[in-house]
Parts: structure tokens; C-alpha cells; sequence
């Protein structure tokens, strides 16, 4: 605890390919836990997922591992974790870290009804601890692609949570270099993401995971579809093939 607030905590890995997208994810609200996973089949068109409120042995998330195993799917990836970027930003009566690493490589095998996936792909990791307001309410996006020139692209933009003007979690990974990006502003309906520098980033869904717990005490009600994404990045970049993640999230804890 801290001001009265309890800690809130976790650790989230989104990995995307042409084949398909996945995440997984253990977060932490004082003595509440939850964990999750989802894997999106781009080829048969099938989401799998699952969610509980406690630590099922499904997921493991261990440093520069992945591993899920449950009925129909099994994921055993190795993950090249880097120091990544992190910031600290005033939140409430109190503060929230976060680290965020973009495009680092994700390899190893996925099977799926029996069907077996070599996966050489990009991901993003985002670990995150904080003190966070009763009530928070933010928009998410994650991705990776390739750009109009052949350059490697990783970003991480958010509306409502660690986005001052500057010092901010907002970032671009340029063939594995890192900056800031300005502020964003998300669509209503997940569309897109635009800049105050003019660019847009448009997003299409193509599976979403939705959820939404009320445990009196801590409520949790999100959407976050997995999709592809074109458009334009700040400093003359277009996004030619992007691969990823948006998210509204409206929590009360």
C-alpha cells in the first residue's frame, strides 16, 4: 500500500506473425490475481482463450520464456529480452513505472489441433507497477510491422496512463533504436490513433478478446482486439504491414 492505494502489477507478452497473434499476461491488484492467454489462428480464423482469477498452470511467464499449455493449443516460446524503456509518471495521488520493450524476437512452436507452427516472429513486453488512481481509464496500442523502406517497427502508444506531454511511455522502435513519440488520441471504436503531428495509424480488428469482472471491490471491463495496421508513424514513416493489439480498459480498483 501507498496513500492508500494498493499495488497493481503485471507483466504482459503480445507476439505477432502472418500466422498468428497471441498474448499472455499476469496481473496483480493487491491480493486479487488474474491471469489470461489467447491465441488468435489468423489461417482457420479461431480465437482460443481463457481468463481466471487466480494463477492456473496454463500460462508461465518467466524472463525470455512463454509457455502455454492447455486443451488444442501449446505454446513454448523463447524471447530475446532487451533493457527495454522505462518510465515513471505521476498518476493520482501517486505514481506508475513501466517498462516496454518493442520488436524483440520471438521464437519456438506453437501447436494447434495437433498442426505445428515454427514461430520466428516480433513481440512486445510490457511490465508494469504502479500505484494507480481508484479509477483509471486508458487506451492501448501495441504493434510491430515493417516499413514502406524496409525498416523494422515496434511501437507503444497510450491515451489516459503514463502520457505526459513528455516522458511518457509513447514510443517508437526504428530497427531496434528507441524515441518518444508525441501525444495520441485514440478513436472511439478502436479505428485508429492519431497524432498531434498530423499522422494517423489505422487500425482493422479481426479478433477481439472482451471481458468484463466485477468483484465489488476491483471492476475490470476491456476490449482488445488483435488486427493489422496501416497509416503513417511520425518522421516520415509508412507503416506497410503492421501487426498488433489496441485496447480500451476501464478499471475501478
Amino acid at each position: 500500500m501507498r496513500g492508500g492505494r494498493p499495488l497493481k502489477r503485471w507483466r504482459y507478452i503480445g507476439v505477432f506473425d502472418r500466422h498468428l497473434m497471441l498474448c499472455a499476461g499476469d496481473a496483480r491488484v493487491g491480493p486479487t490475481r488474474q491471469t489470461f492467454w489467447a491465441v488468435w489462428d489468423r489461417r482457420a480464423g479461431r480465437l482460443r482463450e481463457r481468463t481466471a482469477w487466480l494463477r492456473h498452470r496454463q500460462v508461465e511467464l518467466e524472463p525470455g520464456r512463454l509457455h502455454i499449455r492447455a486443451p488444442g493449443v501449446e505454446v513454448d516460446l523463447r524471447l530475446e529480452e532487451e533493457e527495454g524503456i522505462e518510465t515513471v509518471c505521476p498518476h493520482g495521488g501517486s505514481y506508475v513505472w513501466t517498462r516496454k520493450q518493442g520488436g524483440i524476437a520471438a521464437r519456438g512452436r506453437v501447436v494447434i489441433d495437433g498442426r505445428s507452427i515454427d514461430l520466428d516472429a516480433l513481440a512486445i513486453v510490457d511490465d508494469t507497477a504502479g500505484y494507480h488512481a481508484r479509477t483509471t481509464d486508458w487506451r492501448w496500442s501495441a504493434g510491430v510491422g515493417v516499413g514502406a523502406g524496409g525498416e523494422r517497427l515496434a511501437w507503444n502508444l497510450v491515451e489516459g496512463v503514463n502520457d505526459p506531454p513528455a516522458g511518457s511511455e509513447r514510443t517508437l522502435w526504428v530497427d531496434g533504436s528507441a524515441r518518444e513519440l508525441g501525444p495520441v488520441t485514440f478513436g472511439p471504436a478502436l479505428t485508429d490513433v492519431r497524432f498531434t503531428s498530423g499522422e494517423e495509424l489505422r487500425f482493422t480488428s479481426e479478433a477481439a478478446r472482451a471481458r468484463t469482472d466485477n468483484l465489488v471491490l476491483v471492476r475490470s471491463d476491456y476490449r482488445a482486439p488483435f488486427g493489422t495496421f496501416e497509416g503513417d508513424l511520425p518522421g516520415g514513416l509508412t507503416v506497410a504491414g503492421g501487426l498488433g493489439v489496441m485496447e480500451r480498459h476501464s478499471a475501478r480498483w
